[in-house]
């Protein structure tokens, strides 16, 4: 609401523009979520308890781990309604509802939170610890896993490179020629400003230049119809380029523009410039290497459906114990909202060798809202809790976890950044897979939060230290992008 505002009166309030920054409306988005948190929590807090939805504690085979936890018996669950409710909040006032990675976000969010409210309603109706089957549950993320991956294959979020840098350059020096011409008033290109300086190019404007928006590569190098369309020809079963072409066409999109430039100038010039990766947005960065991608083409589908429903688990996993998801999901989407701002930064992306995503611009608001929310949440859920996210809560910031992974284009970051969800999750499986092949348990309880604290931890300091691992792992997550 406050970005269409400035928008509207900016002519008259110049103030306002500063809510057309996407810093500034990320930083009151985290802010206003986490007081909206504070603020309507113990009503909602009052609403579970009215309507007697509290979790139920089930005696496992471990007497001692009952014995720790049968305090926590009643106590009003179904709390991930709060980060939900406070998150859209937060949302209506600060973010632009026009963008689409950040709808697409929205609705995960929703998404994944209603599969998780159907389960805690089961539990509430049936005052039993058991609420969906695995079957049901695992389908409802599994469905919206296959909607997510067909919207993002049949609609891309991300183009190739409309920019090249020193490492594309093939021919310097017919590369110098062609931009020394009088037949180009301007290309979108990112050398270091020493080479321009030593090679004593004519630009003063610093280190980027950039395409016209109005007219085509090869209209600057005067280039007659007939070999534009036979250019055109020789490329036309490249799929992007077909995709390129039809947006530019509907939306005189100057992104697209700048990406088909960028393949017009590889094809008439392939001894000078690089070919650049094709269909970019159903390819898989790997961390460390700055080219290497792995083309998934219609695979992508499944491949984000695993991102999802193992998202989704590892966080409902790691949900055991006060604060401890809460506090590990804030922490990881603390550093997928710092990754959605450099990759939606060309300067920083360029820089960094990371996928270029125009749109997760609005990814930073959306993050800054949910992290606000989050900690509004761990304001209840602190030791000893008075409410607990229950599926709600943990199913949504899950899913929204793998989302922001996905619209990023920092797939397989994600393990990462989620370091702690993985290790629980592993934990399960190992303790599982060990019992059923060996008739022996590894761990004295898994998820393994729980092994801990029957070795003798406290709840507090399980928690405590298991915010630290998630911690190292986001900060070794950012690590990896300077190593490309």
């Amino acid at each position: 609401m406050l970005y269409y505002l400035s928008q509207i009166l900016w002519d008259d309030f110049t103030i306002l523009n500063i809510f057309s920054y996407h810093t500034v409306r990320s930083g009151g988005a985290m802010v206003t979520a986490f007081l909206v948190s504070l603020l309507i929590g113990p009503k909602v807090l009052d609403f579970l308890r009215a309507l007697k939805i509290g979790q139920f504690i089930k005696k496992d085979h471990v007497e001692d781990l009952h014995e720790k936890h049968k305090s926590k018996a009643g106590t009003p669950t179904m709390g991930g309604l709060l980060i939900v409710l406070a998150t859209l909040i937060s949302l209506a006032l600060w973010s632009t509802w026009t963008n689409r990675l950040f709808l697409i976000a929205v609705c995960v969010l929703f998404a994944m939170g209603m599969v998780g409210f159907l389960d805690d309603y089961i539990k509430l109706r049936r005052k039993h610890n058991d609420g969906l089957s695995a079957r049901a549950k695992f389908g409802g993320q599994f469905l919206v896993g296959t909607v997510l991956g067909i919207v993002l294959v049949l609609n891309p979020i991300a183009n190739g490179p409309g920019t090249f840098s020193t490492d594309d350059v093939l021919d310097w020096g017919r590369l110098h020629y062609l931009l020394e011409g009088p037949h180009i008033e301007s290309i979108d290109i990112a050398l270091d400003k020493e080479y321009l300086d030593s090679e004593n190019f004519s630009w003063t404007d610093g280190e980027t230049l950039t395409f016209s928006q109005k007219n085509s590569l090869l209209t600057k190098l005067n280039v007659n119809q007939s070999s534009f369309n036979s250019i055109l020809t020789d490329i036309e079963k490249d799929s992007e380029v077909k995709r390129l072409i039809r947006e530019f066409e509907n939306n005189e999109s100057p992104v697209a523009l700048s990406r088909l430039n960028r393949i017009l100038l590889e094809q008439q010039h392939p001894s000078i410039l690089k070919r650049s990766h094709r269909d970019i947005h159903t390819k898989v960065a790997v961390p460390g290497f700055k080219d290497r991608m792995i083309p998934l083409g219609w695979m992508y589908v499944p491949f984000v459906i695993i991102i999802l429903v193992g998202t989704s688990n590892g966080v409902n996993l790691t949900d055991g114990l006060d604060g401890l998801a809460a506090g590990a999901s804030v922490v990881s989407i603390a550093a997928f909202t710092a990754l959605a701002y450099v990759v939606s930064r060309a300067d920083w992306s360029s820089y960094l060798f990371v996928t270029y995503i125009p749109e997760a611009s609005e990814l930073t608001v959306f993050g800054a809202a949910l992290l606000g929310a989050g900690m509004g949440f761990l304001w209840f859920n602190a030791h000893p809790a008075e409410v607990f996210m229950g599926d709600t809560g943990s199913l949504a910031l899950g899913g929204v976890l793998g989302a922001m992974a996905i619209l990023t284009k920092q797939e397989l970051l994600l393990p990462i950044v989620g370091g702690l969800f993985v290790i629980e999750t592993l934990s399960v499986i190992i303790q599982v897979g060990s019992f059923k092949m060996r008739g022996k348990r590894v761990f004295r309880m898994a998820p393994i939060h729980h092994h801990f604290e029957l070795l003798g931890w406290s709840e507090t300091k399980v928690t405590i230290r298991f915010w630290i691992l998630a911690l190292m792992f986001a900060l070794m997550s950012l690590a990896t992008l300077k190593l490309r």
